[in-house]
């Protein structure tokens, strides 16, 4: 049962040199191809999961760069599919300068009840230290038009430890924010993360940690939003009475949550996985009904206790799967991952059982849901180990007999992975089985 939805819209004006969500500028993207793309991975979710949506979580990027239309068009999609008068909490982040009284009024209506506005810091240095866009008028004044359409609650998020930035500098941002009496704050520490540019300025020296300054910081807010009436319900969150981030508070109590878009992740019944973080690559893949998973992060069943088996190392994999034909001697000819991926039947052979496995995609997920009992692995490059070298011509003798028939293969067809096989010797803790070849695709 889903009942909670997290929304990518991976668009911004500007990359942020801390952020490391995945994001980037408009480019050469529609965003007609995007938003019908959200719209349609939810329907196809709908297909294979109960829904019963109680909080809808719109993040990015900024969903809020999107243009008046197409962000009508996301939300009045939304709604056509999830009923609206059924959530408990329906959030959006935006960021200021990228909405208008229009653009904000529209939402309202469309049923967003929380705005969370990413201001960061009301001192213009330390704005241009961050990257940002905007000017701290600029974001009073959209702080002011989302107060004037009366949403539920307001959040304003703020970071702290930028550099450059002193214990008077916070307490000056905290004081503004409180005196605009917004329903929640966020206040973040700034962490630098791989893949980003203050990541790499950190490494160069030019910026440092200071676990001191961090603690001071956080002290800092911790007092002065208490002493305003702000309830620290998690490390990071201050909230009025009532109101708490419903949506979020699911993610830290470590409930079910779906998550759409490219880049998204979601947690279902103790699976964790994402959708591909490339946007034109996920639309192509919601277009042409083929897998959108980029990766599967954890499988488990409930207490079941971890392997201890030894990690084997895997098979090198070259850059175009090979097969050897059922009805022919030892005889390895190659094949492209284009022709898998249109593949009904997949055939392999394990050296160890001396049994011919015939795996069939049916039932396929379109976007990826792993699904149990498919006999492949479906992490890294590995799903399939094969060995060219060694001769099966004998074990061939009477293939039709050696059948057996594995259903719902979601994985060997539609696996992204495929069209970009890399050689590797990495250790996956016997998740590549070195005794499967695999012999002839139909």
């Amino acid at each position: 049962m889903v009942k909670h939805l997290y929304i990518h819209v991976p668009f911004c004006h500007r990359i942020c040199p801390y952020c490391s969500f995945y994001k980037h500028t408009f480019g050469d993207i529609n965003q007609s191809e995007l938003v019908e793309s959200l719209l349609k991975e939810i329907s196809l979710r709908k297909k294979d999961h109960d829904f019963n949506i109680e909080t809808i979580y719109l993040g990015g990027g900024t969903p809020s760069a999107l243009s008046y239309k197409y962000l009508e068009r996301l939300l009045s999609g939304i709604n056509e599919q999830i009923n609206p008068t059924d959530l408990d909490e329906w959030g959006v982040e935006v960021n200021p300068s990228t909405f208008d009284h229009k653009k904000a009024s529209m939402m309202k209506d469309h049923g967003v009840t929380r705005i969370s506005l990413g201001i960061q810091s009301w001192n213009d240095s330390i704005l241009k230290t961050l990257g940002r866009d905007h000017s701290p008028s600029d974001a009073e004044e959209s702080f002011n038009i989302l107060k004037s359409c009366q949403f539920k609650s307001l959040n304003i998020d703020l970071m702290f430890s930028i550099p450059g930035q002193s214990l008077n500098d916070w307490e000056r941002d905290l004081q503004k924010t409180i005196s605009l009496s917004p329903e929640h704050i966020s206040a973040y520490n700034l962490n630098y993360e791989e893949d980003t540019e203050f990541f790499d300025r950190l490494k160069s020296g030019e910026f440092f940690e200071d676990p001191e300054k961090d603690g001071d910081h956080f002290s800092c807010a911790m007092s002065k939003l208490a002493s305003a009436g702000y309830n620290h319900y998690e490390i990071s969150n201050y909230a009025l009475t009532g109101h708490e981030s419903k949506h979020n508070s699911s993610y830290w109590r470590g409930v079910d949550y779906l998550g759409i878009g490219p880049g998204a992740f979601s947690t279902l019944k103790r699976k964790r996985w994402r959708n591909v973080p490339d946007t034109k690559k996920y639309i192509s893949a919601i277009d042409n009904l083929l897998v959108a998973l980029d990766f599967v992060i954890a499988s488990a069943k409930a207490n079941r206790k971890p392997r201890k088996s030894k990690p084997k190392s895997a098979q090198k994999l070259v850059e175009k799967l090979k097969y050897c034909k059922a009805d022919e001697k030892f005889k390895v000819a190659s094949i492209s991952p284009e022709d898998i991926v249109k593949a009904n039947e997949l055939w392999v052979f394990n050296r160890k059982t001396r049994k011919i496995g015939k795996y069939i995609a049916k039932n396929i997920d379109p976007l990826g849901q792993q699904r149990e009992g498919t006999g492949l692995s479906v992490k890294g490059t590995s799903i399939i180990g094969f060995d060219e070298t060694t001769s099966i011509q004998k074990t061939l003798r009477k293939p039709e007999q050696q059948l057996k028939e594995f259903k719902d293969c979601g994985k060997v067809k539609l696996r992204k992975f495929l069209d970009d096989i890399k050689t590797t010797d990495t250790k996956l803790n016997g998740r590549c089985n070195p005794d499967t070849v695999l012999l002839k695709v139909i």
